[in-house]
């Protein structure tokens, strides 16, 4: 059995390696964290490996996971090409969506097979991760001998991974926040104006469930076009400015996104 160590293990890193371990894919060896009790809680999440404090402790690996912020990514990676020759290669993945793998470029110019692997499903929470992870859609790019290690081991743990081009990640993952991460966002604003219009909380919250259910339902049988309703929907653009204009005295951001969606509202209306 290959081993995996494991750079950043919140909640992606953790709930990959557990169904990795589960699976008996691999041989969850040394966890690097923020801090030893960070890693130790991760350890006891997956069932396995052992928690270091530095990277300089790591073991050699078969492959390594740099489930790292986006941000650390390049910095990550820096690192641990000056741990060579202690590991002069090796298959490194890290869990960005919207950056590539060029961004583990330090490593590959030690001959290292790099890739980047983003499963497109909410981790809010690692115990609900795991339940809902079988047939989640997972985007794989990166040098072809990474692929070859990635793709079968994504596929035992359930995922349905589909090849991308590393220019254009940036691209995908903002489709994935536009259909999933500002819905949060937008959930909160319609119940900050329902609040300052004076609809009671308990209307409120059932007007949030009802709606949001009611277009998703929609979406998926009519498709977004079909879906759309409201009034840029319907050509009103008078009522869209004075709209926009009440949103925008309310909350000038608000109103900033209420004219930007209106307009792409109007011009999905007129294409369908």
């Amino acid at each position: 059995m290959k081993s995996l160590n494991i750079i950043g293990c919140g909640r992606v890193g953790r709930t990959l390696a557990r169904l990795w371990h589960d699976q008996g894919s691999y041989h969850i060896q040394d966890v690097l964290t923020r801090s030893a009790s960070s890693a130790a809680d991760a350890i006891a999440f997956i069932g396995a490996g052992r928690a270091v404090t530095q990277l300089s402790d790591m073991c050699t690996a078969d492959v390594w996971m740099l489930a790292v912020p986006d941000r650390h990514i390049a910095q990550v990676a820096a690192d641990l090409a000056n741990i060579a020759p202690a590991q002069p290669s090796g298959i490194v993945f890290h869990c960005s969506g919207a950056l590539a793998s060029t961004e583990l470029s330090a490593l590959q110019s030690s001959d290292w097979q790099v890739a980047s692997a983003h499963c497109l499903l909410s981790f809010a929470s690692p115990e609900s991760a795991l339940a809902q992870f079988a047939g989640t859609p997972c985007a794989l790019e990166g040098d072809p001998a990474a692929l070859n290690e990635l793709e079968p081991l994504f596929a035992q743990i359930g995922a349905n991974c589909f090849p991308l081009l590393a220019e254009n990640k940036l691209l995908y993952h903002a489709g994935a926040v536009f259909a999933t991460n500002f819905l949060p966002v937008l959930q909160a604003v319609a119940n900050q104006l329902w609040t300052t219009s004076g609809v009671p909380a308990d209307v409120a919250a059932h007007l949030n469930a009802t709606l949001l259910k009611n277009a998703v339902n929609n979406i998926q049988t009519l498709g977004p076009a079909g879906a759309l309703t409201g009034p840029a929907a319907r050509g009103d653009v008078a009522l869209v400015q004075r709209q926009g204009d009440a949103v925008t005295a309310w909350n000038a951001n608000a109103g900033e996104a209420y004219r930007a969606l209106s307009q792409l509202a109007a011009k999905l209306s007129a294409s369908s």
